[in-house]
């Protein structure tokens, strides 16, 4: 079997088996392969430029922008894997694009969920840092992508989303002849209680992650499920996907402000128009 290269820096990696010459400088994280496909769609050009594993890249431009983006697969190891490897070719920003399910009872299935920080139930971040480090998302990518969902017109939420590395156990589901993990019965209460907003399971673990880096990630999920009124319907899958793009675009707006200004971070004073 051939062994990843000692050089963390080399130019195809090991295993989403890009260089830096095959993405942009933001990319778009899906979990599912499937959904590269149904990204791109609202992009103005794309070409395809890894499948490996679940690691599928595709890199085109939205509105003239440059934009990638790269499948993770399914939990935060897996997504972690990518944001490391992406990181090393010139990535500086990551977007995590999913789906959720939301645990307020206003939300509504095909609302938008755009993430400020995380509850890292996910165990791929604590190998990184120690437990009580935040799981923030970065200032200007919240902004970017509350703007594209004012512009495209889609209801949508901010706040604290819950990672978590299992979809049944640790989500406070039922598993295999009605196994319930300890605790599990009470956790969607417990975090509705704490006004969270959602349960997903790579979010915190990329924010942390690119914190840690010094890189700007943020998150923005569409509503499947409501786990309090019991609502579910996959629908809304599009809307996360064109929020997302054209978030990209806005953030490479704030990227010339704040060039054109001097300064290190954009701010409300710097317009986008």
């Amino acid at each position: 079997m051939t062994q990843p290269s000692e050089d963390p820096n080399a130019d195809e990696q090991y295993h989403i088996e890009v260089g830096p010459e095959d993405v942009a400088d933001t990319v778009l994280l899906p979990g599912n392969p499937e959904r590269v496909e149904k990204i791109t769609e609202f992009w103005d050009d794309h070409e395809e430029r890894a499948y490996h594993r679940e690691y599928r890249t595709a890199t085109g431009t939205y509105d003239g922008v440059p934009i990638s983006v790269t499948s993770t697969g399914i939990g935060s190891p897996s997504a972690a894997i990518a944001v490391e490897e992406l990181a090393r070719v010139g990535v500086d920003t990551f977007i995590r694009v999913g789906s959720c399910g939301a645990i307020q009872p206003e939300m509504d299935v095909g609302d938008l969920v755009i993430t400020t920080g995380g509850v890292r139930q996910e165990g791929t971040s604590k190998e990184y840092v120690r437990e009580d480090y935040p799981a923030t998302a970065d200032f200007e990518v919240v902004s970017a992508l509350i703007a594209a969902a004012e512009r495209l017109g889609y209801d949508y939420h901010t706040g604290i989303t819950m990672s978590a590395d299992s979809f049944y156990a640790g989500q406070g589901r039922p598993g295999f002849q009605d196994f319930m993990a300890a605790g599990g019965e009470e956790l969607v209460e417990n975090l509705k209680e704490a006004n969270v907003k959602n349960i997903e399971m790579e979010a915190a673990g990329i924010m942390t992650i690119a914190n840690v880096y010094g890189l700007r990630a943020g998150a923005v999920c569409s509503v499947y499920a409501n786990r309090v009124t019991g609502e579910f319907r996959t629908e809304g899958e599009s809307r996360a996907s064109e929020c997302a793009s054209l978030a990209t675009k806005l953030l490479a707006k704030m990227d010339e402000k704040k060039a054109e200004a001097g300064v290190d971070r954009w701010h409300a004073g710097l317009s986008l128009d």
